[in-house]
């Protein structure tokens, strides 16, 4: 396990921008990320980055030691599977299919490790994370040792878990409980409409994943590390807010596909729990913001809205200054606070800095 002093971390996130990790190493499994934290002082800053999907990194860089978590092992006991916090999240979704295990395929393509899956339990398509979880290990920077938390412990919610508000417990192996059976009923319109029109069945596992896959295409949401043809973005930037349902109506109202609205709050609550916890993109549109809008060197995605997309020359900063702008236009017009489901990650230049450690 080599220390790299000064590595750029611009190759390591989707975005492609950011300043160099003060110090680096690469941690192919729990067990050597164990043996990293082990030895780190209590008091040194670290930071974690796995697939770097879902990251914005300042331009100046992170301090301290970053540890870049790549790969790991997937252990299969019948319908339990134990993972590495490192395994990148399709390639387990890959695996449980091979096997035939329900409970993940709505899940498919969505990038990144365990690790950030579990971090902000990932939801899609009416499944989380968090609902298959059986127990999650964590190492303690305060107290030095193995902590496990089964689900009852997670403070689970919307995109949210107890690892969100406690940087000193760093996810190192998480347990889920797979099912041999059929465990969701596919309900999301889009993706009913993909599995009419390739005539797919939504109650094959194998065409489940194909169905969601390209629904998530024909929504620009699928992302592969190092492929030229997918533009440099960190996916939706920002979470679905939960708002009033006067206001949630008026949102809905500007969905461009001319959907009928009840189905809307049907897809709202399938993605989100709730029929007002509206689409960002949503919000995006009824703030008068539109696909591909462009800030010189940072626009927002063609196809997808909620992307903020990195053009060539960007700059994190570039990046950060777009998403205030977008932040404070929807709490003019609309009185909400759209908060980032990306991770800022060092310090900002403008109104404020965010540390996430």
């Amino acid at each position: 396990m080599e220390i790299v002093d000064n590595l750029s971390l611009a190759d390591y996130t989707s975005l492609g921008v950011g300043g160099p990790a003060e110090r680096a190493v690469i941690a192919s499994n729990s067990e050597e990320l164990i043996e990293i934290l082990s030895e780190s002082k209590r008091r040194q800053t670290i930071w974690l980055l796995g697939g770097g999907s879902n990251v914005l990194v300042s331009d100046y860089g992170l301090p301290g030691l970053t540890i870049l978590q790549s790969g790991g092992r997937i252990v299969f006991d019948q319908d339990k599977v134990l993972v590495d916090s490192g395994v990148e999240w399709d390639a387990l979704v890959e695996q449980a299919l091979k096997r035939k295990l329900w409970g993940i395929e709505l899940l498919s393509e969505v990038p990144g490790t365990i690790a950030g899956a579990t971090f902000i339990n990932i939801a899609a398509y009416g499944q989380t994370i968090g609902e298959r979880i059986e127990w999650v290990e964590a190492w303690d920077r305060l107290r030095s040792r193995r902590v496990v938390f089964h689900q009852n412990q997670l403070e689970l919610g919307y995109k949210q878990t107890i690892f969100q508000n406690s940087p000193h417990l760093i996810i190192t192996r998480v347990c889920l409980n797979l099912s041999k059976k059929v465990t969701h009923v596919l309900e999301y319109q889009k993706a009913l409409e993909v599995a009419e029109e390739l005539q797919l069945s939504v109650d094959s596992l194998t065409d489940r994943r194909q169905i969601i896959i390209e629904t998530r295409r024909r929504s620009g949401s699928i992302w592969h590390p190092h492929d030229p043809r997918f533009s440099r973005t960190a996916g939706s930037f920002f979470r679905n807010p939960l708002v009033p349902e006067k206001l949630a109506n008026a949102i809905i109202n500007f969905d461009e596909t001319e959907t009928n609205p009840n189905i809307v709050k049907k897809m709202n609550t399938v993605h989100g729990g709730s029929a007002n916890r509206v689409s960002a993109a949503h919000v995006l549109l009824a703030a008068g913001f539109k696909r591909g809008q462009n800030w010189g060197r940072v626009k927002l995605n063609d196809q997808n809205l909620l992307k903020i997309e990195a053009l060539s020359g960007a700059t994190a900063q570039d990046i950060y200054n777009v998403m205030l702008n977008i932040q404070s236009s929807v709490l003019t017009k609309l009185g909400l606070k759209l908060e980032p489901e990306v991770r800022l990650l060092g310090k900002f230049k403008n109104k404020h800095k965010h540390i996430d450690k």
